[in-house]
């Protein structure tokens, strides 16, 4: 019995001691799994953790990519033209609102409410079992600070991150504007902010949590965080001084002029980088929303696709030179009208010139000897020019609503067409492509591809830069050269006069092209272009600018020349370029 009783207290003893070193490795391993968790949420989850417990607006940050800014050149300094700014959402808790007449009396004078705004908002936060209602979103800090110093019950606020434009006169067609999709995200529209909104958006990040009943976040339960990517910056080519030069002259021509609109583009002809790039009218787009015509969103240099007129005659002359079928002084005979099959085309004003050079075509605006040019070199040739300078395609510009033109009338067999765009009627083209068209002439006949963007710099540090892009050359140096000398000649003694800056040699051609109107052309509705470049000899700019439907004066050597004469003077200044006449 003794034995027995013996046997069985070792055997319990030995049972006690290994459920204790049981429970002691339990709490052991519960232990370590704690210290653990404790690790990962103090050191490894630190941020996440800081941000859950800081609350939700932290944790939108994190959630919530910082919108990719914009800038342009302005000296050997970048400035932003888009950028972010924090702009409160207030809204209430009408649950805690005491004293709902005095509430809004307060609130609404704060915020600049009309009367009936006050009175909605009076009807909403009578509601008391209302637990949210929107006030008005965008206010600014300084009114912010005034109406949270009131510390008024029931009246809340919360910090969201908004698009700001600070350069007024930049162009907004350039710019563009952040809106929202049907879903309420967030999108760019138009312009940079519709062409890059992917790379400007940068990546939205993700929470993953646990949550109680109401939906709220567990703050000791498993969380894992993909923080979100910022958005790329974007430098523009666009230079601040020349742009805004541009941009402020093309305002006070459409205006002098009571025209409907009109653009401008200067280029770098040797890079092809945009200097400067404006379409009237224009809009803010920290105020896009009070635009009434979603047109005046497009760009009207790459979207707004014209009959472009005489500025097209440099296009086949240059053509015609090119491959040898007439000279700077090649005679034409003008009896002031051409008759193909049973079209009859005449000059502007019915004129007769008689025996005249090609120069003089060229200076005078003859139609007449456009014609005669473009049947030495031969239709399909002409044609085939018109597509090797560009016309007729998309240039790639990394802009939004780029319009590629019409030039098909020229692939008609029929002589008619290709009779008529030789002096460019028949056909459409956008300033752009004519710019880039004019800056070959003035780049050895080198065709390049216009750049608006310099370089991407992305959020982790690595930049994408953008370099010069040759598309084809055009014409040959012999071309050019002896086509600027013919666009010296159209200024110093043609119709161009307005456009010349003294001392220096410039070069360019007018264009009054009718408007298309019910099958025929308008009577009174014409747009007038110059464009050109210059100095010839050494090239700093082309340029081209556009007058719609002036009501004043119909030519374009009272409205595009003298415009583009100003800003020649102005831009031969900014560059320092010396005079290299008397």
């Amino acid at each position: 019995m003794e034995k027995r009783k013996k046997n069985w207290q070792q055997t319990t003893g030995v049972k006690r001691e290994w459920r204790i070193e049981t429970l002691r490795t339990v709490f052991f391993v519960v232990a370590a799994i704690i210290v653990l968790k404790l690790f990962v949420i103090q050191v490894v989850d630190h941020g996440l953790y800081t941000a859950l417990a800081s609350g939700q607006h932290e944790i939108f940050q994190k959630l919530y990519p910082d919108r990719g800014r914009v800038f342009v050149h302005d000296g050997t300094e970048l400035v932003a033209v888009i950028t972010n700014q924090d702009l409160a959402f207030v809204y209430a808790d009408p649950r805690y609102v005491k004293d709902v007449k005095a509430t809004v009396s307060a609130v609404g004078t704060i915020l600049g409410l009309d009367d009936e705004r006050k009175a909605e908002l009076e009807t909403k936060l009578s509601v008391t079992t209302d637990p949210y209602e929107p006030i008005l979103r965008g206010v600014s800090r300084p009114v912010l600070d005034k109406l949270m110093a009131l510390k008024l019950p029931g009246i809340l606020h919360t910090m969201e991150t908004s698009r700001l434009y600070p350069e007024s006169n930049m162009g907004g067609q350039i710019l563009g504007f952040v809106g929202s999709d049907k879903d309420g995200n967030k999108i760019g529209r138009y312009g940079i902010e519709g062409y890059f909104n992917k790379e400007l958006s940068g990546s939205q990040g993700f929470l993953k949590s646990d949550r109680d009943i109401a939906g709220n976040i567990i703050a000791v339960a498993d969380h894992s965080l993909t923080p979100a990517k910022n958005g790329s910056d974007i430098v523009l080519t666009l230079d601040r001084t020349i742009q805004f030069k541009a941009c402020t002259t093309l305002a006070a021509a459409v205006k002098k002029h009571g025209a409907d609109g009109g653009s401008i583009i200067i280029v770098d002809p040797k890079t092809g980088r945009i200097l400067a790039m404006c379409g009237a009218p224009d809009f803010d787009p920290n105020h896009f929303g009070d635009v009434k015509d979603a047109n005046i969103f497009n760009n009207p240099t790459v979207f707004g696709s014209y009959e472009p007129g005489s500025i097209f005659k440099a296009i086949t002359m240059a053509a015609a030179v090119d491959v040898g079928a007439v000279s700077p002084s090649t005679i034409f005979t003008d009896t002031g009208s051409t008759v193909i099959d049973k079209w009859t085309i005449k000059n502007a004003e019915n004129k007769v010139y008689g025996a005249v050079d090609m120069t003089k075509v060229l200076e005078d605006s003859i139609n007449t000897g456009m014609i005669f040019s473009m049947r030495k070199m031969g239709g399909d040739i002409f044609a085939d020019y018109i597509t090797k300078f560009g016309f007729g395609s998309k240039t790639g510009i990394e802009l939004a609503t780029e319009s590629s033109g019409d030039v098909t009338s020229v692939k008609n067999k029929s002589e008619i067409y290709r009779a008529t765009a030789s002096f460019g009627q028949g056909i459409s083209v956008t300033p752009l492509q004519v710019v880039m068209a004019y800056a070959a002439l003035a780049n050895g006949g080198v065709l390049k591809k216009p750049m608006i963007v310099d370089e991407i710099r992305h959020p982790d540090g690595t930049i994408e830069k953008r370099s010069p892009q040759d598309v084809t050359q055009a014409i040959s140096q012999k071309t050019s050269r002896l086509l600027g000398a013919m666009l010296v000649s159209v200024i110093e003694h043609g119709h161009g006069k307005k456009a010349g800056v003294a001392g220096y040699y410039i070069g360019g051609k007018t264009g009054t092209a009718q408007v298309s109107s019910n099958g025929g052309y308008s009577e009174d509705n014409t747009i007038g272009s110059f464009a050109g470049f210059g100095p010839v000899e050494d090239p700093k700019f082309a340029m081209i600018v556009r007058i719609d439907h002036p009501r004043d004066v119909q030519w374009a050597e009272s409205t595009a020349a003298p415009f583009f004469g100003d800003m020649a003077k102005f831009l031969l200044q900014y560059f320092q370029v010396p005079p290299t006449r008397k």
